[in-house]
């Protein structure tokens, strides 16, 4: 997945760091970068890369997340054969669930990256997130959740979200299907558990964002082990990070040309219902 913002964000980014926290907290230092469609597009042509995820960020004021998804859409359709728009919202935000609606109904092809960036995460997100997860089954497209390991080193984005509320969210809605960020947290070891755990998650795909500044690239042929390479999504966190950096890994792990293949694209069509099959 990747990230753009429009030009009123990017051209002075002051106004938003006094007034969203969460945006303050990844954004605050002017290393952060924030980049706009056609930058990305450029970058997408140099690193070789046909289609991407994209969306814009979880903003607290309905009106600015209402405008950063209006510029995610029309970015798609200046681009409708590089850039797979998601909807972004707060889920806490009141009128999260009619935007998502709106964004759907108007073909955007999933929803995400939900954050809690400045919060405890607890038992209420299931409450919060049933109205989403209903606009997501009903209109046959994936639910992406940011998650992130609760143990190491912090950096700003590191949410208080245990894997047990993530889990219990998963079980909450067996119909939906989802996509975590970053690995899901590591949850994906827990598919090794004989009971359960395997069956709930089975409706999970994890995505590579960030994982050269988290991982080993040993996690790779780790996560292909445990749960198939069909179910592991490339996710650059462009512009946090290049496409080719994973590339690099991808090959450093080991990992065979099958399944660098599923994981650079193929299993993306598949869980975006992009495959004509």
């Amino acid at each position: 997945h990747t990230h753009i913002f429009p030009p009123f964000v990017r051209g002075d980014r002051e106004p938003f760091l006094r007034d969203e926290p969460a945006f303050r907290l990844l954004y605050d230092s002017t290393k952060a970068k924030l980049v706009g469609a056609t930058e990305l597009i450029d970058q997408m042509d140099r690193s070789g890369i046909d289609r991407t995820v994209v969306f814009g960020f979880p903003w607290t004021d309905h009106d600015l997340m209402r405008r950063h998804n209006d510029y995610v859409g029309e970015a798609a359709n200046r681009f409708p054969d590089r850039l797979l728009p998601f909807v972004c919202v707060n889920p806490k935000v009141v009128q999260a669930p009619e935007e998502v609606e709106r964004c759907l109904s108007a073909g955007m092809r999933g929803a995400g990256e939900l954050a809690f960036y400045t919060e405890v995460l607890d038992s209420s997100v299931e409450e919060i997130l049933e109205p989403i997860a209903s606009s997501c089954r009903n209109y046959r497209v994936p639910l992406m959740i940011h998650t992130n390991e609760r143990v190491g080193h912090w950096y700003p984005g590191k949410a208080e979200a245990s894997l047990k509320v993530i889990y219990e969210l998963i079980r909450a809605f067996p119909d939906n299907r989802f996509i975590l960020c970053h690995w899901g947290g590591g949850i994906f070891v827990y598919e090794l558990l004989k009971r359960e755990a395997r069956e709930v998650l089975s409706q999970v795909a994890y995505d590579t964002a960030a994982s050269p500044f988290l991982y080993d690239p040993a996690i790779y042929a780790v996560a292909v082990k445990i749960v198939g390479a069909k179910r592991i999504l490339f996710g650059s966190d462009y512009p946090l990070i290049l496409p080719d950096r994973y590339f690099e890994e991808m090959a450093a792990a080991g990992l065979t040309e099958e399944d660098q293949s599923w994981i650079k694209g193929r299993s993306a069509s598949k869980w975006l219902n992009l495959d004509p099959d």
